[in-house]
């Protein structure tokens, strides 16, 4: 079981999201590359909330893949490129993960890859 910490000494988190993960000693460990929002057969929504459920839902079947689940998620690092799209990324990724609180970082940057894409989302996750 993973650990969260948020201590009172430190300013609260803007959103859900925890400012620390301790990992018990025994934990397997995965690193999941960048997901974008495209899907199986290369189709890329062209809507930022389609693009960042598909990548979600990339993310996820990495995670059942290796036998883990959205609760082993300890980081979520994720890249956009407008910061008109903050608060819908944070209800998306509140519902992908079914509320699950990890630490994250958020970045808006001025371009991904292609000019089509507009999130990128990284995870790490630990299981016991």
């Amino acid at each position: 079981m993973n650990k969260t910490y948020s201590p009172d000494t430190v300013a609260a988190p803007f959103s859900n999201y925890v400012h620390g993960v301790e990992a018990p000693d025994n934990a397997r460990w995965l690193y999941v590359s960048g997901q974008l929002g495209v899907t199986r057969d290369g189709s890329v929504p062209e809507d930022f909330a389609g693009q960042a459920e598909q990548a979600f839902r990339n993310v996820i079947a990495i995670l059942e893949e290796a036998g883990m689940g959205v609760k082993d998620i300890v980081r979520v690092n994720t890249y956009l490129t407008d910061t008109a799209d903050i608060a819908d990324y944070r209800g998306i990724r509140d519902r992908m993960l079914d509320n699950h609180a990890t630490a994250s970082t958020m970045l808006v940057i001025s371009a991904l890859a292609a000019p089509q894409f507009k999130i990128e989302i990284e995870v790490v996750a630990a299981k016991a």
